[in-house]
């Protein structure tokens, strides 16, 4: 999309230091201000669940997983 928009001298002298530094666009330089300025999106978060290897490990261990940690902790005493 294309938009046109005014901006203060000020505004247009500190865009252009920050895309010179950056060595990019101008207009990539106001992208990046909006997409700091927007929210951010929450990712999904994974299902682990839904994988087939969720679980898999159930038919290795017969013992249970707490009683698994406190014997591997033992070791290091």
């Amino acid at each position: 999309m294309r938009t046109v928009i005014d901006l203060p001298e000020e505004q247009i002298k500190a865009l252009d230091s920050y895309r010179k530094k950056k060595r990019i666009s101008r207009a990539e330089a106001v992208r990046r201000a909006v997409a700091a300025f927007l929210p951010v999106k929450r990712q999904a978060r994974f299902e682990f669940r839904g994988h087939p290897a969720f679980g898999s490990s159930k038919s290795f261990r017969k013992e249970d997983s707490v009683e698994l940690v406190r014997r591997l902790r033992q070791e290091w005493e």
